[in-house]
């Protein structure tokens, strides 16, 4: 990766309002010498809640990154489960990630032990698994459920943003965390007011992601200058 990046960033969800906001929250955090193009897979889900809807979002999400591989420099899954992950690097020989593991690692890096606050209770387990798999189980205190269906994220007016706030409350009262890692792409507008209102690092992973490949970037391209 030389020069200016491309980044691609893919909502495995069918929610094309979704789509548009991670691409917003993507471009508010890169360099302005990069290029983040959103895809959304049509063929998905309207939400991705729980493991039934991770697996109808699969073939579409893979299918998308094996048409645009030769077109972009890396590839984000953009759901906080990372969905279809392993898999996706299995089809492209770009660089993949997911928002869920590169806010753990943005945590981890920087030493803070977090809460994660999702949306609902059935999206819990695979976020306790994917944390375990990581090797970053040491650094969460709880995977936490605000019971706020994805699509209300997606609803002007709604409760949605309220309802996450008080988790993140719960959390800081139960946990003692050092900071809350944000488990949802829906949620990816959030963060920076969060971490305001409660004075603490709160992690997006779609600003996460777009750090980690500009990272990667950088050195690369140091290393050919070399």
């Amino acid at each position: 990766m030389r020069g200016p990046m491309h980044l691609c960033f893919i909502n495995p969800n069918s929610t094309a309002g979704m789509t548009g906001k991670i691409a917003e929250a993507a471009r508010a955090a890169a360099r302005p010498d990069t290029a983040i193009t959103a895809l959304t897979n049509a063929d998905g889900p309207p939400s991705i809640q729980g493991p039934a809807d991770g697996a109808l979002a699969e073939p579409g999400l893979l299918h998308l990154i094996e048409r645009y591989s030769e077109d972009f420099d890396a590839f984000v899954i953009a759901c906080f489960d990372d969905t279809g992950l392993a898999e996706a690097r299995r089809v492209t020989q770009k660089p993949v990630i997911g928002i869920g593991e590169a806010a753990y690692r943005q945590a981890v890096r920087a030493r803070l032990r977090f809460s994660v606050v999702t949306t609902l209770s059935i999206s819990v387990p695979i976020l306790e698994e994917n944390i375990e798999a990581y090797g970053f189980a040491p650094f969460c205190a709880k995977v936490r459920a605000s019971e706020v269906p994805v699509l209300d994220l997606e609803q002007p007016g709604s409760a949605a943003r309220e309802r996450v706030a008080a988790e993140i409350a719960a959390a800081l009262s139960e946990d003692r965390p050092n900071a809350i890692v944000l488990g949802c792409a829906g949620m990816a507008d959030l963060a920076e007011l969060f971490s305001a209102r409660f004075g603490l690092p709160v992690f997006d992973g779609v600003a996460a992601a777009v750090a980690e490949l500009e990272a990667l970037g950088a050195a690369a391209e140091a290393q050919a200058r070399a």
